[in-house]
C-alpha cells in the first residue's frame, strides 16, 4: 500500500494510536482527513504538521450516523475522494458485574461496532463503483476471549472483527482491501485507566511504526506484539473450563 498523495480518512486521530498515525502517516505525504470530537486537539496536530502534508480536521461524533455521513460528504467535498479510511475510534471501560449498566454498553458498542459500520455505510458505494478502496479497522486482541471486568469491550471487539472478516471475503471480487488492526496494550490515555499490570505495554510510536509497516506489505490481519498474539491464540483453543478457572484469578496489580 502507498500512502504518498492518497487521501486518509482517520477516525479517533485526537488520542493514542490514532494521533500517532497522523503524524506518521503525514510523513508519507498522506493527504489527510483527521475525524475527531475534540478539534481543539486536531487542530492544534494540523498547525504542528503543517506544510508537511495536506490536512483538514472535521468535528464528529461516531456514535451518530447523521454525522458520520455528513462528515463523509465534507471531505468529499474538500479531498474530492477518499482513497483509504482507517476506522479507529474506541472506548473502553472495565467494570464489575457489581455496576453492570447497560449504558455502558450502548457507549462502547455504539463507538467500537456502530460507529465503523456508519462509515462503511457511507463507503462503500463509491469503494464497490470505482473498484478500489481500502477499509482499516482497529480492533484488538482482546477479542479472544471473554476477561473479566471487560466483556463490552471484548465482545465489541470481537463482534467488528468478524464484521470485518465477513467484509474482507466479500469485498475482494470488487478490489475493495479490507484490514484488521489488532493491538496488544498500547500505553495511552485508555489504557492508563487500566489497574493491572500490562504485559508486553508499547508506546504509540512503536504501535504506529508496526501498523505502517504491516499496512505497506498488504497484510489482511496487524497483530501484535506476537508475544500477546501468539497468546491470544492459545486462549482460543483452550478448554472452557481451564480459561474459566485462569480467568477467575484476580490480576496482579500494577505496581508504583
Amino acid at each position: 500500500m502507498n500512502f504518498n498523495n492518497s487521501v486518509v480518512l482517520l477516525s479517533g486521530a485526537s488520542s493514542g494510536i490514532g494521533y500517532q498515525l497522523v503524524k506518521d502517516l503525514a510523513l508519507e505525504g498522506a493527504r489527510l482527513a483527521l475525524v475527531a470530537r475534540r478539534t481543539d486537539i486536531s487542530k492544534s496536530l494540523a498547525e504542528q504538521i503543517g506544510d508537511a502534508s495536506e490536512i483538514r480536521y472535521y468535528k464528529c461524533d461516531v456514535t451518530s450516523k447523521d454525522e458520520v455521513h455528513n462528515t463523509i460528504e465534507l471531505i468529499k467535498r474538500d479531498f474530492g475522494i477518499i482513497d483509504i479510511a482507517i476506522l479507529n475510534s474506541g472506548v473502553s471501560d472495565r467494570s464489575s458485574i457489581l455496576n453492570y449498566n447497560s449504558s455502558e454498553a450502548e457507549i462502547t458498542f455504539n463507538t467500537n461496532v456502530l460507529g465503523p459500520v456508519y462509515f462503511i455505510e457511507k463507503l462503500l458505494p463509491d469503494f464497490i463503483k470505482n473498484r478500489k478502496g481500502v477499509i482499516i479497522g482497529v480492533s484488538s486482541l482482546a477479542d479472544a476471549k471473554g476477561f473479566p471486568k471487560s466483556g463490552f469491550y471484548a465482545a465489541s471487539k470481537a463482534a467488528l472483527t468478524i464484521l470485518l472478516e465477513s467484509l474482507r471475503i466479500e469485498l475482494k471480487k470488487y478490489n475493495v482491501k479490507v484490514i484488521t488492526v489488532k493491538p496488544g496494550f498500547v500505553k495511552t490515555a485508555m489504557t492508563d485507566k487500566n489497574e493491572f499490570e500490562m504485559p508486553f505495554l508499547m508506546s504509540v510510536e512503536k504501535a504506529s511504526r508496526i501498523i505502517i509497516k504491516g499496512l505497506k506489505k498488504d497484510k489482511r490481519i496487524i497483530e501484535f506484539p506476537w508475544q500477546l498474539t501468539l497468546g491470544a491464540k492459545i486462549l482460543k483453543l483452550m478448554p472452557t473450563k481451564l480459561f474459566e478457572v485462569l480467568a477467575s484469578r484476580e490480576l496482579r496489580p500494577k505496581t508504583k
